[in-house]
């Protein structure tokens, strides 16, 4: 018994490790459970934390609250590496309208929230709780508990406890009433989800069509004698040259490869500046100029030197004059050309072609290091989470606010995540981090953050729950999941004449739900869902952490 005791009743950091090592295992291991197809994941973590608190396991409060907050900052700093790359990006390329309507679905959803407390269904915490559980976003309760914590630091616990429990109450019908939208979209509009997919698929190789290789046999006579490098199409950017053939021998692209009569010319690039090149020098040709014989090869690098990052191929000398062609660059999934201007990043992939020795150089000049890919650089991580700190501390004074508007430890960490992540390199620092670094510190972080709001909150969980009160939370939490997204849904297939794997990509990343995006890429069969789900995630995060902030922020009383 007092070894009991010791473990998991008198508090203590032992205690501490204890309890919270068994809330996060257990709760790990229930969201790997199915029910109805469909997991709960890392949500499973509140639900064991609940049932813990509500069987007497209790941390002390000061130990709880630093728990919760650390395990926040790193679960937001690692979300704002992760989006923060591609955030701009998808603004600009191709997702205006998509995020809008992403943005309509949050603010709906934060409006009815606001609605029904106003009416009086539930207080203003398990507002805020039922309005993060029943979006399945975790750093929207989060920012909630931080403005309470700011504005009424006496009573942070108790406010923090109902935001978790109204979280828990409408959390479960939150993952299923996304699925339920797409479904009763399906069904009002009688979709074809194969139709759809390859309708989508086919799109989106239009607007983002891949690299393209040809043979071009050089037969102008305006051409001949002609440096290659001169050529506008391989100056400007648009084609690289990987080989040539000329009198039967193939052999690397140097800077004093001359045209001639017959030579074949092998070149990469976007289809309209191969055809460029292709009517500046001849004709295409069927010979496939790789697989023939030759001292030229080709091999893939990933960028990991330090010295290389931020620097273009040109200056790191991989080019003609060092009889190495890079034709293509790969970075977070994109493969483009190493165009003039276009600098590399930590951990890019570069597909080389040259003779060995040519490539033995690029493979120095670029790194190539597996440990070095694989090794997260620790100290722009707490740089980054100092400077995000410091920025969540800074009130922003609003007119009819009752206090100045703070980004906090959930807000602060992800802009600062965002923005160094679009420098990517900066006072010497690489702010990089693996993926493997990056889904370790967000899943930890975010077990720790869960594992102490379930245990605040469990011991007042199930009277919540058996009460007709409890009912009124779920009724509340299952309208603002559903009748924002089914709204979006018709307006989107009505108005907007989205498709529907592209509908349901954004119904799951306005809600930020990894589930429903893995239901709606098997009901498709295709992973075209995903696509628009990383358009509208980033934005989507941010409005449920700021708006999560603002309920708070503009109806707390005093």
């Amino acid at each position: 018994m007092a070894l009991w005791t010791q473990l998991f009743l008198a508090p203590s950091a032992l205690q501490a490790v204890v309890v919270i090592g068994l809330v996060a295992a257990t709760g790990l291991a229930l969201g790997r459970l199915p029910v109805a197809g469909v997991r709960l994941g890392v949500g499973g973590v509140l639900f064991t934390g609940l049932a813990a608190g509500h069987f007497g396991l209790a941390l002390d409060r000061h130990v709880l609250e630093f728990v919760r907050e650390f395990g926040l900052i790193l679960f937001v700093y690692a979300i704002g590496m992760q989006v923060g790359p591609g955030f701009i990006d998808s603004l600009r390329r191709r997702g205006l309208r998509l995020n809008l309507v992403a943005g309509g679905i949050v603010i709906f959803g934060a409006a009815l929230a606001a609605v029904f407390h106003l009416l009086g269904l539930f207080p203003l915490p398990v507002a805020v709780g039922v309005y993060s559980g029943a979006v399945t976003n975790t750093p929207s309760l989060a920012a909630a508990s931080q403005a309470f914590a700011e504005l009424a630091p006496a009573q942070a616990e108790a406010l923090v406890g109902q935001a978790g429990l109204g979280y828990a109450v409408a959390y479960p019908f939150g993952i299923f009433g996304i699925i339920l939208a797409m479904l009763t979209v399906r069904r009002l509009f009688r979709i074809d989800p194969a139709a759809e997919t390859r309708q989508l698929e086919t799109l989106l190789a239009e607007n983002a069509p891949p690299l393209a290789s040809r043979t071009i046999e050089a037969t102008l006579p305006a051409a001949f004698g002609r440096l290659l490098t001169e050529l506008p199409a391989i100056a400007e950017g648009g084609a690289v040259v990987s080989r040539v053939m000329a009198g039967g021998v193939v052999r690397p692209v140097s800077v004093d490869t001359v045209l001639a009569p017959g030579m074949l010319v092998h070149a990469v690039g976007r289809v309209e500046a191969l055809e460029a090149l292709s009517r500046e020098i001849g004709q295409d040709s069927d010979q496939d100029l790789p697989a023939l014989p030759g001292p030229v090869e080709t091999r893939s690098f990933r960028v990991t030197r330090a010295a290389a990052v931020g620097r273009t191929v040109e200056a790191l000398g991989l080019g003609p004059d060092h009889d190495v062609a890079v034709t293509r660059v790969t970075r977070a999934g994109t493969e483009f050309s190493p165009g003039p201007g276009v600098g590399l990043h930590f951990g890019d992939t570069v597909r080389c072609v040259g003779t060995t020795e040519a490539l033995a150089f690029a493979e120095a000049r670029l790194g190539n290091s597996a440990r070095e890919l694989a090794t997260p650089h620790v100290l722009p991580i707490f740089i980054g989470i100092l400077a995000g700190a410091v920025l969540g501390g800074i009130a922003v004074p609003l007119p009819g606010l009752p206090t100045g508007v703070r980004l906090g430890v959930a807000g602060g960490p992800l802009l600062a995540s965002i923005l160094l992540s679009r420098l990517h390199h900066f006072g010497g620092l690489v702010w990089y981090l693996p993926q493997s670094a990056n889904l370790l510190l967000r899943e930890i972080g975010i077990c720790l953050f869960l594992s102490c709001v379930g245990l605040a909150a469990g011991s007042r969980f199930v009277a919540a729950v058996g009460s007709g009160q409890g009912l009124v939370w779920l009724a509340a939490g299952a309208a603002i999941t559903f009748v924002p997204l089914l709204a979006a849904g018709v307006f989107g297939r009505m108005l907007l004449k989205c498709n529907y794997a592209s509908s349901c990509g954004l119904l799951a990343g306005a809600m930020t739900d990894p589930p429903a995006l893995a239901f709606a890429s098997q009901m498709l069969g295709g992973d075209a869902p995903a696509s628009v789900y990383a358009t509208v995630y980033p934005l989507a995060m941010i409005l449920r952490i700021v708006t999560g902030q603002l309920l708070v922020l503009t109806l707390f009383p005093g």
